[in-house]
């Protein structure tokens, strides 16, 4: 069975910056946290900030090696790079600027940036200082690498720091909306991107002018982003009407492909596509017959995700979407399994509320909120 998704690994340092310096690197299974592959390597005389570049090369290329085509989530305690490297810092120094590019370069499309307190990445922390100290490093480690349950309990300090204390800089909000409802809801039939695209019923609309009037009342919303699709096309346009807001247009967010599927209920899928329906429902790397699978649309939303976060830090925007991308969101910031998509479940038109810090953490605010009833 092929790897579909990998978590890299990296960190860099000098002793005496500039001085002697190395990078750790590893690619770890995500389910398991066993270590898959693993480097460190001293890079001679150097700085604290090339080395942890050096390391995120490594890691990259070592995932590319070990599961090419694999999606990426890539774990550091460097701030610098993970902000650089979402595009929601500019890179000014020209040592590291033609290694951000050979980095980009390595990462595929959709790779998701995730800063870690430095606690979470001791094991790229100890391969760099075993590679300055002469220590050898297996390239394919024999046992298994520290996996989440030897990952020390966060400290006060790091509890604040995803949300519940003080930030120096404030959260980008945002605020997912999925669109009301369309004849395809009330018959619950799968209704995905390149199929079949119901306009808002009636109800949906109703539904929509209760999700604006709430917003306005909560007010402080920045912008509006919305799926290309025509319930969700509607929707924003309604909502963006009452807030005063031109809703931009990005494809990214649109629903998932069901291909085949779409227009069907889940009882017709099971009946005239069982074995496909099987197979769906055991791996999200798995699509539907001319569809697209949910790992193919995670890695395209978190790049729609990481856009947002680069246009509008710090403010709040509205992005009206659809079930699986909303889904897929508070997957990801719960650090919950892919399969827990299955377990989730979103009403018309309503609101989960979502904040990124500048430090790479997240906290869910708020999930399913139905305004009509409020």
């Amino acid at each position: 069975m092929s790897i579909t998704h990998v978590i890299v690994e990296a960190d860099g340092g000098s002793r005496g910056n500039p001085g002697p310096a190395a990078y750790g690197a590893l690619v770890r299974d995500p389910v398991t946290g066993e270590t898959l592959m693993a480097e460190g390597v001293a890079i001679g005389t150097t700085t604290n900030n090339v080395a942890e570049y050096s390391g995120l090369i490594a890691g990259l290329e070592l995932a590319a090696e070990y599961a090419p085509g694999a999606s990426i989530e890539v774990r550091m305690d460097s701030k610098l790079v993970i902000e650089q490297m979402a595009g929601r810092w500019r890179i000014k120094h020209p040592d590291l600027q033609p290694l951000a590019i050979k980095a980009q370069g390595l990462a595929p499309f959709g790779t998701e940036w995730t800063w870690v307190p430095r606690a979470q990445n001791a094991a790229a922390d100890a391969l760099a200082n075993m590679a300055l100290d002469g220590v050898p490093i297996p390239l394919k480690p024999e046992t298994a690498g520290p996996g989440p349950a030897e990952v020390q309990e966060p400290s006060d300090l790091q509890k604040a720091l995803q949300g519940w204390g003080a930030q120096a800089e404030p959260p980008t909000q945002l605020i997912f909306l999925r669109h009301g409802e369309t004849p395809h809801t009330v018959e619950k039939r799968f209704s995905g991107s390149g199929g079949d695209d119901p306009a808002l019923s009636e109800t949906g609309r109703a539904q929509a002018l209760a999700a604006a009037e709430y917003l306005t009342r909560i007010g402080g919303v920045d912008a509006m982003v919305t799926s290309p699709m025509r319930r969700t096309r509607e929707t924003a346009e309604l909502v963006g009407a009452k807030l005063g807001l031109e809703p931009v247009v990005d494809d990214g967010w649109r629903e998932v492909s069901f291909g085949d599927w779409d227009g069907h209920t889940f009882a017709e899928i099971q009946q005239k596509w069982p074995d496909a329906m099987n197979a769906w429902l055991d791996s999200t790397a798995v699509a539907p017959p001319g569809g697209e699978s949910f790992d193919a649309c995670a890695r395209r939303t978190r790049s729609a995700r990481d856009g947002i976060l680069a246009r509008y830090p710090g403010k709040t925007v509205v992005v009206v979407t659809h079930v699986t991308p909303i889904k897929l969101m508070v997957r990801s910031v719960l650090q919950a399994p892919m399969g827990s998509l299955f377990r989730m479940e979103l009403r018309p038109a309503t609101l989960t509320e979502i904040h990124w810090y500048a430090d790479g953490l997240a906290s869910l605010r708020s999930f399913n909120v139905q305004p009509s009833l409020l």
